[in-house]
Formats: structure tokens, C-alpha cells, sequence
């Protein structure tokens, strides 16, 4: 089946689902009141780099998300965000993206998102590391996968302990969302053995589009320990045929921890290793570090000072060091 084909069918059978799932004619009404929430959030730092860096320094608006949900009874949830976003080595131009374009459904343990939603490929870590605003997760940062897609999750809660989750995306991303041949499979698998335990795996498939290329496999392993004093999380990601080329692999590992002072203030750290496979990647390859501080300003906005190095793995590039000031408000 075409791809486009195939997609169809499971937006269309996702739609039918909630409709499916009641209880008849006689059915009693349901209780849940109708609601609707703006969604607006905004990413910014100030910044400058020393040293062979100094030239590297400003104000930047990295990210701002407007959108709306509105939860409908029998579980059903309707959400719409914008992504605006710097166009890649431009200094002002900003262009709009539609990042979120989804309905959920909810019903006892099972979860169903249709449209264009978040992928499930590093969601667990990204709400775990949970500084978006400061820096994205390790395989959003380094480009391992898209945060949206246009498809279809499910995922089911077999028990407190266990639980599933499966997908089927286009695999271009929301910035591309052209029809080709091929697509892309996940499935990941959550453990939360005792209190305050994460434990995740997950695999992808995406296909090739060409006869020439090869398909991009994606797995990742992550575990986290949480409590009301202080987190730390630790994951690894390795990614066969980077950009369909065969053999073409990189992998990396990221570990991260907050302590939290009291209800406003908490002290955070962060370590990325990323390398390619005989170094084809040189010139990306390398360690980050960042530690600072997070001050929250109430219920919407975060303010968070931080020192940073990247360490490049090319031995005649020197290490880079910057001071960052970000900042966040979310309503």
C-alpha cells in the first residue's frame, strides 16, 4: 500500500475510536465538562561565548509556541500549536511551522494520537531532563530523530509497572512533511519498578526512499531516579545509516541531574559524549557539558543562568566556552 494510502487508513481509524468506545443509546452521559486552554510558551538566552568564541554573543528568541486545546467528553482532546522558528543560518528571518495538529483519546489504560504529534522516540528523556528552554534532549540536539510527526501512536498502561507504546510516522519530521515511499516504525517499553524508577527501551525503523540508500535504524536505552530533593537520568542512543548512508553510524550518551534547593531554586548538570563511527563525523563529534542554576519566578516564568564547553573531538579545534542566561514563560 502507498504510503499516503496507508496513512489515510489509520487517521481515519483513529477518528472512529471514540465513537466505537460508547457504551450505546442508553448509555448515561458523560460527566466530563468541556474546556479549552491557550498554549503559550516562549524560549530566549542572552549569550556569549570567550575566548575564540567572543565573536559569538547576543540575544537570541529561540522558540515560540502558540497554540489551543480543548478537551471534549469520552476522553477526546483537540490540540493546535504553531511553531515559530529561526530558519537555520539566518539572523532574523523566522518562519511559522504547524508543530502540533492532533486529536487524542484517552480511555482506561489505552492513549491514541492521531495527526501531526509528538513522536515517542525521545519523549520519556526530554520530559525527564525536563529544561527544554535550556537545551533540548540528546537526540533532539543532535539529530537523531524529530520531536512531531505526521501519524499515529497508541500506547497502553498494562499495569503501574508496565507499559507499551507503538507508532507509525511519515519520518520526515513537521518541518518536511512530503509524501514518499517509506515510513517509519517505533516501539518503546517503560518500566517503573519501584517509586521514583524510569526505566525505558526503545526501537524505530525508518525506510529508505531511494533503492540506494539504506534504512535508519534508532535505539535507545534510559533509566532515571527521581525524588522531591533531586533527579539524575542517564541514556544512550545509536543510530545506524545516518542520512540512508550505509555504515554511516553515530551514537552517544548524555547523563543529567538536578538537585533542587527548595520550591523556586535548583542547581543542575549535564554531560554529552557524541561520536561517529570512523569519524565521519568529525566535525560534530565531541563532548558538552553544562552546569547553572534554575530560578522559577512564579508559576510561568524560569530564568536560568549556566556556564557551557563543547570540546570538540578534531584535536586542532580548540574548546569552546560560553555564558548563557536563559529564560522561559509558559502559560
Amino acid at each position: 500500500m502507498k504510503k499516503k494510502h496507508l496513512l489515510t487508513a489509520l487517521l481515519l481509524a483513529a477518528a472512529t475510536l471514540p465513537a466505537a468506545a460508547s457504551d450505546g443509546p442508553d448509555a448515561s452521559p458523560d460527566p466530563d465538562p468541556k474546556k479549552g486552554d491557550a498554549i503559550i510558551t516562549i524560549f530566549t538566552n542572552a549569550h556569549s561565548g570567550f575566548g575564540h568564541a567572543n565573536d559569538d554573543r547576543g540575544f537570541d528568541l529561540e522558540r515560540a509556541y502558540i497554540g489551543y486545546q480543548y478537551s471534549l467528553p469520552k476522553g477526546v482532546r483537540l490540540k493546535a500549536v504553531i511553531d515559530f522558528a529561526q530558519l537555520k543560518d539566518q539572523d532574523v528571518q523566522r518562519v511559522g511551522y504547524v508543530k502540533t495538529a492532533e486529536v487524542q483519546w484517552k480511555h482506561q489504560g489505552l492513549t491514541l494520537c492521531a495527526g501531526l504529534t509528538s513522536t515517542i522516540q525521545f519523549k520519556t528523556q526530554e520530559s525527564f531532563w525536563g529544561k527544554r528552554y535550556i537545551m533540548k534532549s540528546f537526540q533532539d540536539e543532535y539529530k537523531f530523530g524529530s520531536s512531531a510527526d505526521l501519524g499515529l501512536t497508541a500506547a497502553y498502561r498494562f499495569s503501574p509497572v508496565l507499559s507499551a507504546d507503538v507508532a507509525v510516522f511519515n519520518g520526515e519530521g513537521y518541518k518536511k512533511l512530503q509524501i514518499k515511499d517509506g515510513l517509519q516504525y517505533g516501539a518503546g517499553l517503560t518500566l517503573t519498578p519501584a517509586r521514583g524508577w524510569t526505566v525505558r527501551a526503545y526501537a524505530s525503523y525508518n525506510e529508505a526512499a531511494e533503492k540506494s540508500q539504506k534504512g535508519i535504524t534508532n535505539l535507545a536505552a534510559f533509566a532515571g531516579y527521581r525524588q522531591q530533593e533531586f533527579s539524575i537520568g542517564a541514556e544512550y542512543n545509536h543510530q545506524f545509516n545516518t542520512g540512508y548512508t550505509d555504515g554511516q553510524d553515530k551514537s552517544g550518551t548524555s547523563v543529567y541531574a538536578t538537585v533542587n534547593a527548595n520550591r523556586r531554586l535548583a542547581f543542575f548538570g549535564r554531560w554529552d559524549w557524541l561520536t561517529s563511527k570512523h569519524h565521519w563525523s568529525d566535525g560534530t563529534d565531541g563532548m558538552a557539558g553544562i552546569v547553572g542554576a534554575e530560578f522559577k519566578l512564579g508559576n510561568y516564568i524560569k530564568l536560568s543562568p549556566n556556564f557551557r564547553i563543547w570540546d570538540a573531538h578534531q584535536s586542532d579545534t580548540p574548546s569552546s566556552y560560553y555564558a548563557y542566561l536563559n529564560a522561559s514563560f509558559s502559560l
